[in-house]
C-alpha cells in the first residue's frame, strides 16, 4: 500500500479544543555540507589510477587528489509539512524507521531545534518564544543521555535540580518519595550515577525529569537497551502517571510490543511525513488483518488452504492467516475438517511484523 493511501486513514475525532501538542505543517530542513566522490570510486586502484593519469597530463599530484573528492552543499528535509495534535492526558506513541524525523520532533517540541516552517505549540506556548516558561511544565527524557552528575551521587543530582528549578519543599518531597517508591530506587539514590547499571540509570534520570511535576512528557527511546525487569518498572510506571495524574505522554521507541502496551494511538512517520494516525488495531488492517495461529496434533501436519505454515515443534504447528482474505468463519470450518487436531489458539500477528511489513512497503515506494 502506498503511503497516500495510509494517509487516508484517520481515527476518529477527539475533543482537542486546547491540545497539549499542536503541531500545523511543521517543515525542518537542514543544510549540510559533505564530500561528494567524484564517478569512478576512491578505492586505491582507482586512486592510484588518477594519480598515474594526472601525471601523464602534467597535473599536480594535489591537484589530482582534489579530483577524487569535493565539497557538496546538501540540503536534508527531516520534517515535511507534518500536522498533528495530541489531547491533553492523552499517551500517544510516535513511531518510524531510522532517519524518520523521529528525535527532530521531540528537539522541536522541546524547543533546542526551530523549525524552517509551521507552527508548533506544546501546552498552549511557543516552544522557542516561551521556552523558559514552558520547560517549567514539561518534562523531556532522552534514551541515550543524562542529566545525571556523573561523579555524584544520584540524590546531589535531585537536589541540584531543586535548586536549580526552584521546586517548593512540598512538591520535591512529595514527587522524591513517589518515584523512589514507583521506580525502586530506595537503594540506588546514594549511589554515584557512574556506577549504576543502564536500567537504574535510567529509572535514576525519569525520576530527575519528574521533580517538578511535568504537565507534559516527551520521551525519546526510555526504553533502549533495558533488561525485561527494568522496562517492566518503566512501562508500569509511565502508565500510572498517565492514568492517575493525568500526565500527557508522547513516546518513541523502535520496540513496537512496548509501545501497544502503553499507548492507545500511535502516529507513525516515513521519510519525514506523517503516514498513519490511529489505532494499533488500524495498522493490521492495514497490512490485512493477519493473525497467527497454532494448532497441536497428534504428529500430522494439517492441510490449510490459505494458511501460511510458520514452523513446528513437537507436533505443534503455527500458521499465519490473512482474516480479510479468509474470514474466521471459513478458518474454523476447515480446522474442523481437519484430521489429527486436539487444541488450538488464535492470536493477533504481532504488531513487531505489522510494523516491518509497512517499513518494506515504504522502501519500496
Amino acid at each position: 500500500m502506498s503511503k497516500k493511501g495510509l494517509t487516508d486513514i484517520v481515527p476518529e475525532d477527539i475533543a482537542r479544543e486546547n491540545p497539549a501538542v499542536n503541531a500545523e505543517s511543521v517543515t525542518k530542513s537542514f543544510t549540510r555540507w559533505q564530500r561528494k566522490e567524484t564517478p569512478g570510486g576512491s578505492d586505491k586502484e582507482n586512486d592510484s589510477e588518477k594519480e598515474a593519469q594526472g601525471s601523464r597530463k602534467g597535473i599536480s599530484w594535489k591537484e589530482s587528489i582534489r579530483t577524487i573528492f569535493r565539497q557538496e552543499k546538501k540540503t536534508v528535509t527531516a520534517l515535511d509539512g507534518v500536522s498533528f495534535q495530541v489531547g491533553k492526558g492523552e499517551f500517544v506513541a510516535y513511531a518510524g524507521p531510522n532517519g524518520a524525523g523521529k528525535s527532530t520532533t521531540m528537539k522541536l517540541l522541546s524547543g533546542m531545534l526551530q523549525p524552517t516552517s509551521g507552527t508548533l505549540s506544546v501546552l498552549g506556548m511557543s516552544p522557542v518564544r516561551d521556552r523558559i516558561a514552558l520547560m517549567k511544565r514539561l518534562g523531556v527524557l532522552f534514551g541515550n543521555r543524562t542529566e545525571l552528575w556523573w561523579d555524584h551521587p544520584v540524590i546531589q543530582s535531585f537536589e541540584w535540580k531543586k535548586v536549580v528549578w526552584d521546586i517548593p519543599d512540598e512538591v520535591y518531597q512529595r514527587n522524591l518519595d513517589m518515584v523512589t517508591e514507583l521506580l525502586d530506587m530506595g537503594e540506588i539514590r546514594n549511589t554515584f550515577a557512574r556506577e549504576l547499571s543502564l536500567g537504574q540509570r535510567m529509572r535514576a534520570d525519569l525520576g530527575l525529569m519528574l521533580l517538578h511535576s511535568p504537565e507534559v512528557i516527551l520521551l525519546d527511546e526510555p526504553t533502549l537497551g533495558l533488561d525485561v525487569v527494568a522496562k517492566r518498572q518503566m512501562i508500569d510506571f509511565l502508565k500510572r502517571i498517565n492514568q492517575e495524574e493525568g500526565v500527557t505522554i508522547l513516546v518513541t521507541s523502535h520496540d513496537m510490543d512496548d509501545l501497544e502496551e502503553m499507548a492507545r494511538r500511535i502516529l507513525m512517520i516515513s521519510g519525514g511525513k506523517l503516514v498513519y494516525d490511529g489505532s494499533f488495531d488500524g495498522l493490521r488492517e492495514i497490512t490485512g488483518n493477519l493473525t497467527h495461529f497454532t494448532v497441536i496434533t497428534d504428529g500430522r501436519q494439517p492441510e490449510l488452504a490459505g494458511c501460511r505454515l510458520l514452523g513446528e515443534q513437537n507436533g505443534v504447528f503455527e500458521f499465519e492467516v490473512d482474516l480479510s482474505q479468509l474470514p474466521i468463519r471459513e478458518l474454523l470450518g476447515k480446522l474442523s475438517k481437519a484430521e489429527g487436531i486436539m487444541d488450538m489458539e488464535i492470536k493477533k500477528a504481532p504488531i513487531e511484523l505489522v510494523i516491518a511489513q509497512l517499513y518494506q512497503t515504504w522502501k519500496s515506494t
